[in-house]
């Protein structure tokens, strides 16, 4: 998604006090695209950046301020050159006559915040980090299994719901029931949250849609859940037709580009998934310690062939 001037100042101005100064007239501005990293997008002053937001501190203005007027006009001409999202003038600075022209003549956002410039910083830079964040939907319940996010995916009428409220009942928490939204929060960490329609709810063949904070109280529910793992079900055919039984290298399913953990666990008549998804947790649990239960295996079977079996 993309982010606005308009956007970034309805969401900050409480926190940060922000008031329009001039240029309201470029408040339509794209400040971020998906994808595009915070720091590149808002920083001190430095002309050599292009397409960001310049916040000016007093370290900014006593630079600009040393300057005669020709200079002045000159460092102006070349940020409105850079194409500036938007100027915000922090620490409660007054900010020059000759910034003001500029921002009115070229409806440049100029913007002020009595905050410190580092401290604007901070705050839309995690601000604009989550609005510009990749974004997808699967389908499935994301759970929160032991303390990890776990997504149950897998075909329609296999019982992710099932699943998902038995896990409930053992103690475990609902994130999202069937539409999962998903966001790329860092490089290496994507975000599951549901969709504010499905709140809390989860639906049951036979059941019906359930209020599982109702039901099952506050501590039944999460806001949202980091994905670590993905506990796919299939059918027992799927399984012996498409995925080896012993697999020689962890499993892993790309979301939003980050590689995910990934378990496949067969549904049969009598299996109790709600034990076997615990147990994959706490297996991942162990593989992000530096544990290699396959790997270990392997090696000792290498040894005692080499060893004639002894």
């Amino acid at each position: 998604m993309s982010v606005t001037v308009a956007d970034l100042f309805a969401a900050n101005a409480e926190e940060l006090g922000l008031t329009w100064v001039a240029g309201r007239q470029g408040e339509a501005r794209e400040v971020a695209q998906t994808a595009a990293e915070p720091s590149d997008l808002i920083g001190h002053l430095n002309l050599i950046h292009p397409n960001r937001i310049h916040v000016f501190g007093q370290p900014e203005l006593d630079f600009f301020l040393r300057h005669d007027v020709a200079r002045q006009q000159g460092i102006l001409t070349d940020l409105v050159a850079g194409h500036p999202p938007a100027v915000i003038v922090a620490d409660s600075l007054q900010p020059p006559g000759a910034l003001i022209e500029s921002a009115t003549r070229d409806r440049m956002p100029l913007i002020a915040s009595p905050l410190s410039a580092a401290r604007v910083i901070d705050i839309l830079r995690h601000y604009l980090g989550k609005a510009a964040a990749e974004t997808c939907q699967m389908h499935g319940v994301l759970m929160d299994v032991l303390g990890m996010g776990v997504l149950i995916s897998g075909e329609s009428g296999l019982g992710k719901s099932e699943l998902a409220l038995e896990l409930v009942s053992r103690g475990h928490g609902l994130v999202a029931d069937d539409v999962v939204d998903l966001s790329r929060i860092a490089p290496h960490t994507v975000e599951g949250r549901c969709p504010p329609l499905l709140r809390n709810l989860l639906e049951v063949r036979g059941l019906g849609l359930l209020d599982i904070r109702t039901i099952f109280g506050e501590t039944a529910v999460r806001p949202k859940m980091k994905l670590k793992l993905i506990v796919h079900l299939v059918r027992r055919s799927t399984m012996e037709n498409e995925y080896q039984r012993l697999p020689l290298e962890a499993l892993t399913q790309a979301v939003l580009g980050v590689p995910i953990r990934k378990v496949v666990i067969p549904v049969a008549a009598g299996r109790n998934l709600a034990v076997l998804t615990e147990a994959a947790v706490r297996s991942t649990v162990l593989q992000l310690r530096g544990f290699d239960t396959m790997g270990d295996f392997v090696e000792r079977q290498r040894q005692m062939i080499e060893t004639g079996g002894s």
